[in-house]
């Protein structure tokens, strides 16, 4: 596969969001089917209740006009390359340049950890990295990486085994009304307040605090969200922010993750405030997926010919979901077609990705390692977030970090990535 594939598939993406679980009752799809079911039950409560309101001839209430957002003070593609976050002027780069990535790279070389999307098959990487500390083999990664779901799990697998526990509550503790709201804003589907206040209870002073200790120490703990008006990748450095360590620090922080989780059209973006040539504006940023399923490095560390290279020793990629097509016919409306499509190009998107790593594993001189989750694991779900699935998902994970059967090494031969096939 050549760059010009890769950069296809690339584009792909930016038009669909987080890769959700691929069994038929856990994929995206579930979301629109439990909106629209959401939305029907919504409907005829508000009919029943119109009834009963004319039977008693009580009044209605009058309405109250809903305000949308602010409009959005105006700024050029020049202010936008310009643009950075007052406070924080070395916090993030573009992820799609050799420069920028440059700027990120560790001063020592080390074992990376890249994770992807996925939705609630984060709870398989949350299983396998306490299991694989159990196992006393999980290194100490120079390099932590996180999109999506990745992202919400990336910090505790920057700062290790103390964290351990609070990574498994992090999952399995975890519903779908500590995600969202079903309530559209003018900007999603759902409102995503529930997500945010999660976020304000778990990243705590004393987190950003550990994490601005183990950046002084050189390692690094990297964010990828997607820049809606330029429609282009952004790296954060979580320790480079973490390090100043104030409320403007932990705001950030917690924005960051946010956004790289803000699955686009259903949830809420995150404007974050930045400056240029003189303007103050505020840029509007969504989930990392758009514009990556997993972030290893730019385009130009695997195009041929590029003296570009991974400052790592060995790099693992887990894949929170599995790669093989799954049977869903949507409904006839909007909502669950669209689910549906964005799905099965973001699986692609994330499939095309990891062959395009383990094509160029061999050339990069790094031995590159993938996990996903077993296609021996069949246990339903019902809905999105659903504990219980979530729950075995973790304990699948945790075995296969426990005894070591979680990571396949690529790139010596042909990719050996499932993709259902025979």
């Amino acid at each position: 596969m050549n760059r010009v594939v890769a950069s296809l598939a690339s584009g792909l993406i930016a038009t669909g969001i987080v890769l959700w679980p691929s069994l038929p009752v856990v994929t995206l799809e579930s979301a629109g089917a439990a909106y629209a079911q959401a939305q029907t039950q919504k409907a005829k409560a508000k009919a029943k209740a119109k009834t009963k309101a004319k039977q008693t001839e009580t009044k209605a209430a009058p309405k109250v006009a809903t305000k949308g957002p602010p409009k959005r003070t105006p700024y050029t593609a020049d202010d936008a390359v310009a643009a950075t976050v007052p406070g924080f002027p070395g916090a993030r780069v573009w992820g799609d340049t050799a420069e920028g990535f440059q700027k990120m790279l560790p001063p020592t070389n080390g074992p990376w950890l890249a994770m992807s999307g996925g939705g609630a098959d984060g709870a398989f990487a949350a299983g396998l990295l306490n299991g694989w500390t159990q196992s006393g083999k999980r290194p100490e990664f120079s390099v932590v990486t996180g999109v999506s779901i990745g992202a919400l799990l990336a910090p505790y697998a920057f700062l290790g085994s103390k964290f351990d526990e609070e990574l498994r509550q992090a999952i399995v503790s975890v519903t779908g009304a500590d995600i969202f709201e079903d309530r559209p804003t003018p900007e999603s589907f759902l409102d995503t307040w529930p997500l945010r206040r999660l976020l304000e209870k778990r990243v705590t002073p004393e987190l950003i605090a550990d994490v601005a200790a183990e950046h002084r120490k050189g390692r690094r703990l990297l964010v990828v969200t997607t820049n809606v008006d330029t429609g282009r990748r952004v790296v954060w450095d979580m320790g480079a922010i973490a390090q100043k360590g104030d409320e403007a620090a932990i705001k950030l922080f917690r924005d960051v993750l946010l956004a790289s989780s803000a699955i686009p059209g259903f949830f809420t973006p995150v404007m974050i405030d930045v400056e240029a040539n003189g303007k103050k504006f505020q840029e509007m940023h969504i989930d990392g997926s758009v514009t990556t399923p997993f972030f290893v490095g730019p385009e130009a560390l695997l195009e041929p010919g590029s003296k570009l290279r991974l400052p790592a020793t060995e790099l693992y990629i887990v894949l929170n979901g599995r790669l093989a097509p799954d049977f869903y016919p949507p409904e006839r409306n909007t909502v669950q077609i669209l689910s549906r499509l964005i799905s099965v190009v973001l699986r692609n998107g994330l499939q095309a990705e990891a062959m395009l790593f383990a094509a160029n594993a061999a050339r990069l001189g790094v031995p590159m390692y993938t996990a996903q989750v077993a296609d021996s694991f069949n246990h339903p779900a019902y809905g999105l977030f659903d504990e219980k699935y979530m729950n075995a998902l973790y304990e699948h994970g945790l075995e296969r970090g426990r005894n070591g059967s979680a990571f396949e090494a690529i790139g010596q031969s042909s990719p050996e990535l499932r993709t259902g096939n025979p």
